[in-house]
């Protein structure tokens, strides 16, 4: 009938369409549905990492870990970076959306033991979810082919990079435990110099990524994501451990280490729009990676600090951890922080958190020199991040006020 055949061309025409070019930015677009479900996939593949630093907190086990959580990263900024710029809400969106999911719900089931045994699995699993981003980016190159002729230079030296690193991935499993890691991390480093180059290119990130509240959710979500592995390491160091008043407390000042990154990334950072050339894009966007590698591996290292809960002294590997992600943390959250446009707006109060932040770092490696015992070194990492967030309160008091913005309260 005529009526269904409309239909059914209407339908068709909903369920398939292109993605958006490159310049068709959604200024006021929030983070949908499907986008919260996409970020919460990965919370297994972190969880999965994380768990088997716990079990081997060993100098081996956190370059482990820094790799896979690192390229785990890549893989969600890509996937991210997408739907933000060309994602819609129709059927093809929704169908590439869930096909990624099922793949990285493979690729958490690998992710423990990476490092390792599982290795080859895991390359070979990666490999399949950037062929599938990479036809992604590659069906946009098409579309500013028709719409956007001068984003393709840079669109076709990012859907290279995305198949070359296809082809490393997929060589990888073939290769020794530790020369597949040591790929991989020089995958993450040529990554990382490929962002940087596209923040200083002529179109690049300044032209072709517009800073929206939306992107800015999307990594606070993230960041949510690795901060609940904090919550989750301080449970299952509790489950596993005495169930006595010494363990207890220890679990909830370390748990109280999290609360102190959330204060500071959401009251400093989250909520914030980076400026919009693109060196500083490249920058706030390359940050987030220690921030949220320095968060996953504390929660990590909960585990073993209260299996230790008893001891005169903290192991000296789970010491160094723990301090050493307060540390990365802290210089980390100065580069985002010089990357946002409040940096400019409220630089008499951004220039004394990046010497607090600074001086944080140092006394915190200290604190892990020293290896107190657990319950001291949780609470002495957390004096370091309320005396920083009480540096904030102060300078943003000065500038003019302790003002909250919305974003930040949403």
């Amino acid at each position: 009938m005529p009526e269904s055949d409309s239909a059914l061309r209407h339908f068709k025409a909903w369920f398939w369409r292109p993605p958006r070019p490159h310049g068709d930015t959604i200024i006021d677009r929030r983070v949908s549905p499907l986008e919260l479900l996409y970020d919460l996939v990965y919370v297994a593949v972190i969880s999965q990492a994380g768990h088997q630093l716990a079990a081997h907190v060993s100098l081996t086990g956190v370059a482990d870990f820094a790799v896979v959580i690192s390229v785990t990263w890549l893989a969600w900024i890509n996937g991210s970076l997408y739907l933000e710029l060309h994602g819609r809400p129709d059927g093809r969106t929704r169908s590439y959306v869930f096909v990624q999911m099922g793949i990285l719900a493979v690729l958490a089931v690998f992710a423990g033991d990476a490092g390792e045994g599982s290795g080859a699995q895991f390359a070979i699993t990666y490999a399949v979810f950037l062929a599938v981003t990479t036809w992604l980016w590659y069906t946009v190159r098409r579309q500013d082919a028709i719409e956007r002729p001068e984003f393709l230079p840079d669109t076709g030296r990012y859907v290279v990079a995305m198949a070359v690193t296809v082809a490393v991935m997929t060589a990888s499993a073939f290769l020794p435990a530790r020369t597949r890691i040591a790929v991989w991390a020089v995958m993450v480093v040529g990554w990382a110099l490929l962002l940087a180059l596209m923040g200083r290119a002529r179109i690049g990130l300044g032209g072709g990524l517009t800073p929206t509240e939306s992107l800015v959710e999307r990594f606070g979500t993230f960041t949510i994501i690795v901060l609940g592995e904090v919550v989750f390491g301080v449970v299952v160091g509790l489950s596993a451990g005495a169930h006595d008043l010494k363990t207890i407390s220890t679990g909830m000042i370390a748990l109280t280490v999290g609360f102190g990154f959330w204060w500071l990334y959401f009251d400093l950072v989250g909520g914030r729009l980076p400026k919009r050339d693109g060196r500083a894009l490249a920058n706030w966007i390359l940050s987030h990676l220690p921030v949220a590698l320095s968060i996953a591996a504390a929660g990590a290292g909960m585990v073993s600090l209260l299996a230790n809960a008893h001891a005169e002294r903290t192991p000296a590997a789970t010491a160094w951890l723990l301090s050493g992600a307060v540390a990365i943390g802290l210089l980390a959250l100065i580069l985002t922080m010089r990357a946002l446009t409040d940096a400019e707006r409220l630089a008499v109060a951004y220039r004394p958190i990046e010497i607090a932040m600074a001086a944080g770092a140092v006394v915190s490696v200290g604190i892990g020199f020293t290896r107190p015992a657990p319950w001291l070194l949780a609470l002495l990492l957390v004096l370091v991040l309320g005396l920083v967030w009480a540096v904030a309160v102060r300078g943003f008091l000065l500038a003019g006020g302790w003002v909250v913005e919305e974003a930040a309260v949403r």
